[in-house]
């Protein structure tokens, strides 16, 4: 049997007269006088496509092959041979091809044109196969790569927190019940769903963060770091959210903000650098076709230090701004994106760290600065996206948590277990959460979230 090669390989190892076999999609068909044909084959390795030629010395070239069109799928065997055209070095002369797949043109929704990325979204089972998108997902598994790699050079051990969970991180409440009870049939008492019955005896829900599970675990082992699902049910219908999405979240024991802040710098920088050291062909794309000037912004980002203001700093930037924006500014409110973009993109011209954010804003779990009024809180603004990452030292302090849950109307005894933490060897301990889908889009370029996830999760949509 002949050896099987991915495109990627055949294109890089250049193995000429040699006979080969290799499998993927038909993009363009282009027949030619002399009774032979040109085939553009991709296989989803790479970008590029491998030219095959293809004649009437195949014995189904009349009965397949001359009805092949985009979107079928076929194994070709035949001899690696230089190309005389350009852009290309080797090209595969065929001696067999077997379709297994016929795409009925009539029908299939993806043609030899640009879609847009809306038309796109209506066929999420379908989009990988274009371009933009399978460059995005090969992206996507560079990046993920590259995540494990940062943590695993560090000494981090990776855990595996629950999706399902009966703590609400955040303390917002945007969480989504999980329940095997019958809906048409609750059971109630006072009034109420009676969750004692349900599966776990208890309320439960998806979700929107590991980072408390993180904290027991960096107790024990030092550095830890989770990655997976989140879900938040946010009815946020833009182009910055997801109700599914995911999350890389380290946590450090005896690490303070300031180191926590260098090491999400560091890691930001780690992930740029893999995409621009291993993923070329696929980030030109995106500097063509996509962003303009997304290479200068990565470049920036890799060799520049991130600057460092703190919340109060960032607020009296933007007041004496004479920017118009849409949210009013002040002290003891929530940055909102347009004043997280304008920070970063025109009052330091590039990613931005922002700390110390006023505590009645934050959850409880961020340790308590001396003036009790802020918290030592970090976010990571990025050009073009905004917060990348959020992040803080968690307070280590017994009395002052306890004081701030109760403030907080916090159910003690619900989170009896995160309060063992500071009982039992507590110590100064620091995280984060980088919102992978932001990364991937503030590297491809891409205007819509919904176009870096594979099968995007939001309101009113959750179609496979």
């Amino acid at each position: 049997m002949p050896p099987s090669y991915r495109i990627n390989n055949l294109l890089a190892e250049k193995p000429l007269d040699t006979e080969i076999t290799v499998t993927g999609w038909v993009r363009t068909r282009r027949d030619a006088k002399g009774n032979f044909s040109f085939l553009e084959i991709n296989d989803g390795s790479c970008l590029a496509n491998l030219q095959v030629i293809a004649d009437d010395s195949i014995p189904n070239y009349d009965t397949e092959v001359l009805r092949l069109t985009t979107g079928c799928a076929a194994s070709i065997t035949g001899m690696v041979i230089a190309s005389p055209a350009k852009g290309q070095e080797i090209e595969l002369k065929a001696t067999t091809i077997t379709v297994t797949g016929w795409a009925d043109p009539k029908s299939y929704p993806l043609q030899k044109k640009r879609h847009s990325f809306e038309y796109l979204r209506t066929v999420p089972h379908l989009r990988p196969r274009t371009n933009s998108l399978g460059a995005v997902a090969r992206l996507r598994g560079a990046l993920s790569f590259a995540c494990h790699e940062f943590f695993n050079q560090r000494g981090f051990v990776q855990i595996h927190t629950p999706v399902i969970t009966t703590s609400d991180c955040e303390g917002a409440g945007e969480m989504f019940t999980t329940t095997n009870l019958d809906l048409d049939n609750l059971p109630t008492t006072a009034g109420k769903v009676d969750y004692q019955q349900d599966f776990f005896g208890r309320r439960a829900a998806l979700t929107v963060s590991g980072q408390l599970e993180a904290e027991a675990y960096a107790l024990a082992l030092g550095n830890v770091y989770t990655f997976g699902p989140t879900f938040r049910a946010e009815n946020s219908n833009t182009s910055r959210h997801l109700a599914e999405f995911w999350m890389i979240e380290p946590e450090m024991a005896f690490c303070d903000l300031n180191g926590n802040i260098d090491l999400a710098e560091a890691f930001i920088k780690h992930l740029l650098q893999y995409v621009v050291d291993n993923c070329q062909e696929d980030f030109d794309l995106f500097c063509r076709f996509i962003e303009k000037n997304l290479a200068t912004k990565i470049h920036n980002a890799l060799t520049t230090p991130f600057a460092r203001i703190t919340y109060t700093e960032a607020v009296e930037q933007l007041r004496k701004s004479k920017h118009k924006f849409t949210f009013p500014v002040q002290w003891g409110t929530d940055l909102q994106s347009e004043h997280e973009r304008y920070l970063c993109e025109d009052v330091v011209g590039g990613p931005l760290v922002v700390s110390d954010y006023p505590k009645e804003i934050k959850p409880f779990y961020m340790r308590a600065n001396d003036d009790n009024k802020t918290v030592a809180a970090m976010d990571i603004l990025l050009p073009g996206i905004g917060e990348i990452i959020g992040g803080s030292q968690r307070e280590e302090r017994l009395d002052l948590l306890v004081a701030r849950m109760t403030e907080q109307g916090l159910d003690l005894d619900e989170y009896s277990w995160y309060l063992d933490l500071r009982r039992y060897g507590s110590a100064p301990h620091s995280g984060f959460g980088l919102g992978f889908e932001r990364i991937i889009q503030f590297v491809s370029g891409m205007g819509n979230i919904r176009d870096v996830i594979p099968f995007p999760r939001t309101p009113g949509s959750a179609t496979s």
